[in-house]
Formats: structure tokens, C-alpha cells, sequence
């Protein structure tokens, strides 16, 4: 059941019509989040090989991210703009948190969104077709991996009522960790040269850089803070993966 609330907390498909969930359910979605990735990720990878076939790569890159937006409801990318908007804006952690609860989009919202859409298409237009499909497949788990690490090492930064969701993510237990680690690495085998299991090294950094960075401004995380780290997360996967395979 607890797989089944992931999928429908982190995607607009009907899932909510197999069963109904409890709502305790919820507050362990994240130890699933990588596993939801392999559906998202692999819906993007599908759209884009199947449409590079026919269009141009930067075609099918632009549509494949399209229908992963809609099978998200761009629920990390309102995530994301959120957040730049806080951080960027806020100059104290009231500040910070009002601005990201705050449901219109602001400069650094609008400069964070073209940035991550901007690269990431660069990058991947840039890999042919077959390897930016196991890009986008393997980036999405993995990124959720890391990203998931969040809500075991920081607590909360508003209450319960606060939250958009009216979820708070439970701390994750030793064999969740370990779920969230085996589903974010098994993608990997899809890799064609082993080389290229180096990109999965930057969204470490990252994820871990970003939790610093929560630690002090906010002390802890929200929802929207999720949805960012697993986005640029994401983004600096592509990076080192275009340039690993530059470099073979």
C-alpha cells in the first residue's frame, strides 16, 4: 500500500482508484520515490525513442519532458520554482518559508525553471537518442535517491497544518534506506560502459550541499525542497553523463 500511496503522491495517473490508501501510507511515499522514478523516468525514455525515430532529437527531447510533466502534474517543478523564489528572495527563515508557501511564481522561480529546462535539454540533445533515453531513465531514479535522503537527516520546517500536502515524510528506517538505495542503483545495469556509473557521483554532492544549505537558512525541509534538490540533482547527473561520454 505504501508503494501504491508513492504513486499516487508523486503522479496524476489514477492509481487512487485500485484501492484506497491510508493516509499513514503517505508519510513513507519517499522510501518509494526511486521506484516511482523508473515509471516516470521510463514513460520519458519511451516517448523519447519512440519519437527520435521520427523527429529530430531536440524534438523528442522537449515532448518526452512534456508528457513527463504531465504524468508528474509538474509537481517537482513547482517545487523548484518555489524554492529559488525562497531562497533567492528571503532573507530570514520566516521570510524564506512565506515566500515558497506563496502559490504565485516570482524572477528567480521563472530564472531557476528556464535554467534546469534550458541545460538539461542542451545536454541531452547533445547524447544520441538510445543514450539519452538511459540517461533520462537512470537520472530520474537515481536523483530521487539522493534526494529522498532529506527527510531522514533534517526534521520538518513547518508544522503538519502548514503543509501543502498535510503530509510530513516519517524518517526513514534502516531497511527503507536500503529500498531507496537498491531501487535508485538498479537502473544502472541499463548502462552501456561502466564508465558512465561516475555521473551518479555529482548528485551525491549536490544533495548533500543542498542539505546544508537548508540546515542553515530554514533549519530542516519542506515538500518544495524535495522536488528542488531531486531537479538540480537531476540536472548535474546529465552534466557529468554528457561528459563522460565525450570523454569515451
Amino acid at each position: 500500500m505504501r508503494l501504491l500511496a508513492a504513486l499516487i503522491l508523486f503522479t496524476r495517473l489514477p492509481f487512487w482508484r485500485i484501492a484506497s490508501v491510508p493516509t499513514d501510507c503517505f508519510k513513507h511515499a519517499v522510501t518509494y520515490w526511486p521506484l516511482v522514478g523508473w515509471l516516470t523516468g521510463g514513460i520519458a525514455a519511451a516517448v523519447l525513442w519512440s519519437t527520435s525515430r521520427l523527429l529530430p532529437v531536440e524534438a523528442a527531447v522537449i515532448i518526452a519532458f512534456a508528457c513527463r510533466l504531465l504524468t508528474t502534474g509538474a509537481l517537482h517543478e513547482d517545487g523548484l520554482a518555489d524554492f529559488c523564489d525562497g531562497f533567492g528572495g528571503g532573507h530570514s527563515r520566516t521570510q524564506t518559508l512565506t515566500i515558497m508557501k506563496d502559490s504565485h511564481i516570482g524572477t528567480y522561480g521563472v530564472l531557476g525553471l528556464l535554467f534546469y529546462y534550458t541545460l538539461a535539454w542542451s545536454l541531452l540533445t547533445s547524447l544520441p537518442a538510445s543514450l539519452a533515453c538511459i540517461a533520462v531513465l537512470t537520472g530520474d531514479a537515481w536523483s530521487k535517491c539522493c534526494a529522498a535522503r532529506i527527510v531522514h537527516v533534517l526534521p520538518y520546517a513547518r508544522t503538519q497544518a502548514e503543509a501543502k500536502t498535510r503530509i510530513v515524510y516519517e524518517r526513514m528506517s534502516p531497511s527503507d534506506r536500503i529500498k531507496v538505495t537498491v531501487s535508485g542503483i538498479l537502473p544502472f545495469f541499463l548502462l552501456p560502459q561502466w564508465e558512465y556509473l561516475f555521473a551518479a557521483t555529482l548528485p551525491i554532492v549536490v544533495s548533500f550541499g543542498y542539505i546544508r544549505l537548508m540546515r542553515r537558512r530554514i533549519q530542516g525541509y519542506t515538500g518544495d525542497c524535495c522536488g528542488a534538490t531531486y531537479l538540480w540533482c537531476e540536472l548535474s547527473y546529465f552534466l557529468l553523463f554528457t561528459l563522460i561520454s565525450r570523454l569515451l
